[in-house]
């Protein structure tokens, strides 16, 4: 490769075509992902069924660190947390307007 060329552009593949850069096709998620009460069952050894408690997961470490998985507070992995998705308040239509009358016709 010489020094004029960009080393991120696509590559073709042995069919021809090209592979999309690392950054195509990756639209902005405007979606905020939470981790809430624990869901871990304790007492699954012995047949019965015990969570701890915990309400809402916290991260150990650093994103982007394996202790990022883990809870701070009951140390659990954050795949036993309920994950709630929402969406985020630019894509919430809330132009309509209801004030306009209450019976229909």
């Amino acid at each position: 490769m010489g020094p004029q060329q960009d080393r991120s552009a696509a590559k073709p593949y042995a069919n021809g075509t090209a592979a999309a850069p690392p950054s195509a096709g990756r639209k902005e998620n405007n979606k905020v992902v939470r981790y809430r009460e624990c869901q871990r069952n304790h007492a699954a050894s012995i047949g019965g069924h015990a969570v701890d408690g915990c309400r809402e997961f916290m991260a150990s470490g650093a994103e982007g660190t394996a202790a990022a998985l883990l809870c701070a507070a009951c140390g659990c992995h954050r795949s036993f947390h309920r994950r709630e998705v929402e969406a985020a308040a630019a894509e919430c239509d809330c132009s309509s307007d209801t004030s306009s009358g209450t019976g229909r016709r």
